[in-house]
């Protein structure tokens, strides 16, 4: 299976709470709601297409929270049979028990187990959110793809999905589109390192 991120950005990089007030409030984050007024059907429909090829979910311990809380209350055709249907894994040193069912927690070798989870049959394994996660599967070299969403907005602090002293990472854009709301999609393959050169001026 391949291995995709999804993640909502601001234009500064922040990925903290992008659905509500409420969200994620966590380090005192006080400016959730950032990416609700750009969304827009032709997001929404891209976003069910993606979800669509899913056979799995990999979620941080944070996000798993938060979706465990969220999704089983929401009432949404595009999204909620899927994201509350498919299996689940939650990568956490410290939850003991993973209600959101289906669901399995990943700790120890969590690279490892998802490196094992990539060999099973199946179309994509999907991160959603997950930011500090997703650093560390980065890290891995275990993302095959990027779908980044970015609001034309500067939320101004939060976490951010490439902080400072992150991985490097080596990307190929394969896609580009942007939205009645604002919205720039982006669609990357991870290609290894980063290359380097220098520039020798025109010609």
């Amino acid at each position: 299976m391949k291995l995709t991120l999804t993640e909502f950005l601001s234009l500064d990089g922040v990925s903290q709470g992008p659905g509500s007030p409420d969200e994620d409030t966590s380090d005192g984050f006080t400016r959730g709601g950032w990416f609700v007024p750009h969304m827009d059907e032709q997001f929404l429909q891209l976003a069910a297409q993606w979800l669509g090829l899913a056979d799995a979910l990999l979620l941080g311990r944070r996000t798993y929270t938060n979706f465990a809380r969220d999704w089983p209350q929401i009432d949404d055709d595009l999204f909620s049979e899927k994201m509350n249907g498919l299996p689940k894994y939650v990568a956490s040193t410290t939850l003991t028990s993973a209600e959101w069912a289906p669901s399995t927690i990943l700790s120890g070798d969590v690279a490892g187990q998802v490196a094992a989870l990539k060999k099973q049959d199946g179309r994509e394994i999907q991160i959603h959110g997950s930011a500090d996660f997703a650093q560390s599967m980065l890290a891995a070299g275990l993302i095959d793809e990027l779908r980044l969403v970015i609001a034309p907005v500067v939320v101004g602090e939060g976490r951010r999905l490439f902080p400072t002293g992150g991985a490097p990472a080596g990307l190929r854009l394969t896609s580009q589109q942007s939205t009645p709301g604002g919205l720039s999609i982006l669609q990357f393959e991870t290609t290894g390192a980063p290359r380097y050169d220098t520039y020798d001026g025109p010609g």
